[in-house]
């Protein structure tokens, strides 16, 4: 515990030295206390931004909405245009480095109409591996990552945001609506909309940690492993509720589920 104390003194000790911040805010935990902490240095010289697009599930949306009047600080929306970019919509690996930079541009422009001199955004510790090409766009574009600069991982993250009453605290991460699309498949509204659709269904059934990947006619459903018995018992539920959402078969991932699991290759 007296780590996670120092962690959290040198985290306070970072951003009360940046005195006026716009967080890049997605409702997820990371950025959640990133923005709590630096409201509570910084006060009303904290506003928080939401990129809005078809990437961004209305669900997403809403809890970003929730939490930050949650914490009482000031959230603006601000449109962003990744989608319309020929370089994201072809889904190469190297998407998130387009998306982000499009996000970044949209936030840059926002702070500096607001005389706003630094971004946050919510990388940690533990995000220096697997496939993220959004960490260059973000270093390219002068964000600070506040998290990662204090060496906090996602387990310490966690316990502060417990400690610091967050109600989701324990929300399972989550990423954009295009990472369920394989790369090479072009990423548009449509689809975007059908893995939405057919995600907030399975929600309904009682799935909370759980993907849609879009293979076309397919959707691939993961769950976690615990889970995979009562998803083939719901299985003609999810059936019905995937092809409400535009697609035409239903197949259940037994590997389980598991982030970034569209960045596995052959022979893994």
């Amino acid at each position: 515990m007296s780590d996670l104390n120092e962690s959290r003194r040198r985290l306070d000790s970072l951003l009360r030295g940046l005195e006026q911040v716009v967080v890049a805010f997605s409702g997820g935990i990371d950025s959640t206390l990133v923005l709590k902490l630096a409201h509570e240095a910084l006060g009303d010289k904290v506003i928080a931004a939401t990129a809005v697009s078809s990437s961004l599930a209305r669900q997403d949306l809403n809890d970003a909405q929730r939490i930050a009047a949650e914490i009482g600080v000031k959230h603006v929306l601000l449109e962003s245009s990744e989608v319309e970019d020929p370089r994201y919509r072809k889904n190469d690996t190297q998407r998130c480095y387009f998306c982000k930079s499009n996000v970044y541009d949209t936030l840059i422009r926002y702070a500096g109409g607001e005389g706003l001199r630094w971004i946050l955004d919510g990388t940690n510790a533990d995000d220096t591996g697997d496939h993220r090409p959004g960490l260059r766009a973000a270093r390219e574009h002068g964000v600070r990552s506040p998290l990662q600069e204090c060496g906090l991982g996602k387990a310490q993250i966690r316990a502060l945001a417990k400690e610091a009453g967050l109600s989701n605290w324990a929300k399972p991460a989550n990423a954009c609506l295009s990472s369920r699309i394989p790369y090479g498949s072009e990423v548009t509204p449509e689809k975007l909309s059908q893995v939405e659709t057919a995600e907030a269904a399975l929600r309904k059934l009682g799935f909370t940690q759980l993907r849609v990947r879009h293979h076309g006619t397919v959707a691939r459903i993961e769950v976690p492993k615990e889970e995979l018995k009562e998803a083939v018992n719901f299985g003609d539920a999810i059936t019905e509720a995937v092809r409400e959402a535009g697609f035409q078969y239903a197949t259940i991932d037994l590997e389980g589920f598991r982030s970034g699991s569209m960045n596995e290759g052959p022979g893994r």
